[in-house]
Parts: structure tokens; sequence; C-alpha cells
């Protein structure tokens, strides 16, 4: 399945714009999609053509799964052939804990992205992969902003009432971060954070069973792993940069971290096509500016752990689009933007905290050790932080 532009970019700098959404990832085709349902002229511009990988763990979890159903979306996930996630088993030194989870799904961003970008099209967005943009500089009086789009040797401009950046974790809309409060996408990653690393692999090894997510932890990072949709593993991994080049490369660290775990390995999983990412963990210093909101993972991000950056994206999507098509049809008011910065702490920001707190305790050797232990015996303390991770 592809979904192919439905104009080229002469077409699109021939009109002006409501809305503009750089990324087609799942926070901007959704958002796209909910603006044009509501009727505004919207255009969902990523710089890949689909279908396309990601670096992701491919888990939805209920949260999302729920936000889909709320879109008109609830058959999209069995459409796409999803499998049915009900287990986490967590590894760690040896010790094993298997954890009951409400039912989420395993589903390949390839299958996922494209079909939202597809619903998107449907719903009345116009398309235009393969393309680069740039945000030009806010005129203080002005009605719209301007965008630069390129698509190989070809420029255009174009103009728009609103502009959402939903371009992820390598957000750099803007060339010279042209107002201060629009650094939100070019920011800084943490000190500390880890880089993201992910691969497809064609079958599961043996030993590995079906509807469960696999995560393997150790003081380097830890090691997801989930069936999706057609059959493969999408395997992906948040690892310390350091222990990356000790190891000699991503591979060869997941590698290290799986058979220290106890998991079954994978024959050749080091020779790999690894794919990786920027630092994951990173937060905005803002969500917007001057007609300009930010969202998904170029809002922020925390490591995720078991499905949440999506749910995170559709979040995010969700609460947008309303603020965005008061500002097409009212006219832009900067208390949108306060607003938006609200909603989103209120909704994303929080949940966000407990995948921090996560992630900390998984950086902790002894302590992961101690807490897989503890879980394989009583499973059930893990219930109280899913019951929080996954409510609305």
């Amino acid at each position: 399945m592809s979904v192919a532009p439905t104009l080229v970019p002469e077409a699109a700098a021939r009109r002006l714009w409501d809305v503009a959404v750089v990324g087609a990832g799942p926070a901007g085709a959704m958002a796209a999609r909910e603006l044009a349902r509501r009727g505004a002229g919207v255009l969902l511009i990523d710089k890949a053509r689909f279908p396309r990988y990601k670096v992701c763990g491919g888990c939805l979890n209920p949260r999302a799964v729920r936000v889909l159903g709320k879109a008109g979306l609830g058959d999209l996930v069995g459409r796409l052939g999803a499998v049915p996630l009900t287990r986490l088993r967590l590894a760690a030194r040896g010790a094993f804990a298997d954890i009951s989870l409400p039912p989420g799904a395993g589903v390949s961003r390839e299958g996922l992205d494209t079909a939202l970008v597809g619903e998107a099209v449907k719903a009345g967005a116009a398309f235009l992969p393969g393309t680069t943009a740039t945000l030009l500089a806010a005129t203080g009086t002005g009605d719209r902003r301007g965008l630069r789009l390129r698509q190989g040797r070809q420029e255009h401009g174009i103009e728009a009432k609103v502009v959402l950046a939903a371009n992820g974790l390598a957000s750099r809309l803007d060339e010279h971060a042209h107002e201060p409060e629009e650094a939100a996408v070019a920011r800084p990653w943490e000190p500390d954070s880890r880089v993201g690393a992910g691969v497809m692999i064609e079958r599961p090894a043996p030993g590995y069973e079906p509807r469960t997510i696999y995560m393997a932890c150790a003081a380097e990072g830890y090691v997801g792993q989930t069936v999706v949709e057609d059959g493969r593993v999408d395997m992906a991994a948040a690892l310390d940069p350091a222990a990356v080049k000790r190891a000699g490369g991503v591979g060869e660290l997941a590698e290290a971290i799986l058979e220290r775990a106890g998991f079954p390995s994978y024959s050749g999983l080091a020779s790999l096509p690894w794919k990786g990412t920027p630092h994951l963990t990173r937060q905005a210093p803002t969500l917007g500016g001057d007609r300009l909101f930010v969202l998904g993972d170029a809002a922020g991000y925390i490591e995720p752990f078991t499905g949440e950056g999506m749910a995170w994206a559709f979040a995010g999507a969700s609460l947008v689009a309303p603020l965005a098509l008061k500002a097409v049809t009212r006219g832009w008011d900067p208390e949108l933007l306060v607003r938006w910065r609200g909603a989103y702490h209120r909704k994303v920001t929080r949940r966000q905290i407990i995948c921090r707190i996560t992630a900390d305790l998984l950086r902790r050797p002894v302590g992961t050790g101690v807490m897989v232990r503890v879980m394989s015996v009583a499973p059930w303390l893990a219930r109280p932080l899913f019951r929080i991770m996954y409510r609305d």
C-alpha cells in the first residue's frame, strides 16, 4: 500500500492554505485528517515518500487505540491486521516477569503511517511527499505564515493561515529560529539522553511467543520487540551512546543486552540494517509561535516503554485540531497558543513523567533486577503503573 501525492509544489504555491502540516507521522497525519474533516484546506507535507520505515516499537497501547476509536478510526487497527498485544515479558540479569496488559496492538509504522495519511487524503487533505519545508520569518502584522518547499532542485513558496510542525525528533523547521519563541523546532536534547535504534526482522527466533511485548533491560539501555501485522518482528532499542561506541555498534549492543537478559538470540542480529534516531529525551522550551503549533515528537519526547509515543502523538493531534481551526475561522489570537500549552501539559506532559521515572529506574541495574524479581512473583504490582499510563 502506498499514498501518491495529490498535487505538485507548483500547484500548492498557487493558493492560500488554511493549514500547512509539516510531518506526516501519527501526529501530523491525524491532525491533518481532523482539520480536513472540519472543512479546512489542509496541505500535508513530508520529506519522505510512503510507505517508509521509522524506528519505533510498533506498539499501540490501549489509550492510543481508544483515541483512534474516538476519531472514527476504530476499525483501522483491524483493517491493518494488527496483532493483539496482551502481555509484557520483562527481563533483566536473568530474571523474568510476565505482566498481563489491557489489549493493545502491534503494527508497523509503514502500515500505520501510510494508512493514516490515506485517511487524511480521504478526508480532503492534499498530500505532498518527498518535499522538505522551511518556515519563513513571521511578518508581525501578516495574516499568514510562509514556508519554502524544496523538492529536488525546485523551490516554491507557499502560505498558510496556520502551520503545524509535526516533523519529529530531528525537527529543524526554521533555519535560523527567526523568533525566540520558535526555538522549539530546534531544541537541544538532554545531556543523559539515549539514542534510539530499530530494525525489522523477518520472523521471530524460536522461543518467542505471539501477542507479547518482550523487553530486555540493562544499564546500557533496553531492547524491546513485538510481532507486527505481517509476521515480522519490530525490534527497537533505547541505548546509551557511549555504550554503543564501546560495543562496536547498535546491533552489537542490542545483541549483548538480549543475551544478558536471558532472551533467545537472533542469528546475525548485529549485521542487520539497523536504523538510528537522534537523542531521544528532549523537551521543547515552548510549543509554538506566531501562527505556529508544535506537536508530536517535535514538541518534546521521553523514552517510551510500551507504546506511549503514539498515544502522545494521537492525543496531541486531537487537542490541537480545534485550536488550529479557530485560528483559521476567527483569526490568530496568541491566547490560542496559551490554551495549547495548557492542554498539552495536562494530557501529554504529565503522562510523560511516568515514562521518565520508569526510564530512570531502568538505568539502575541493581534496582531493575530487584524490580523484575519482585514482579515475577507479584505481577499485580505493575497494575497501578499501567492504569495511570493508559487512562484517558
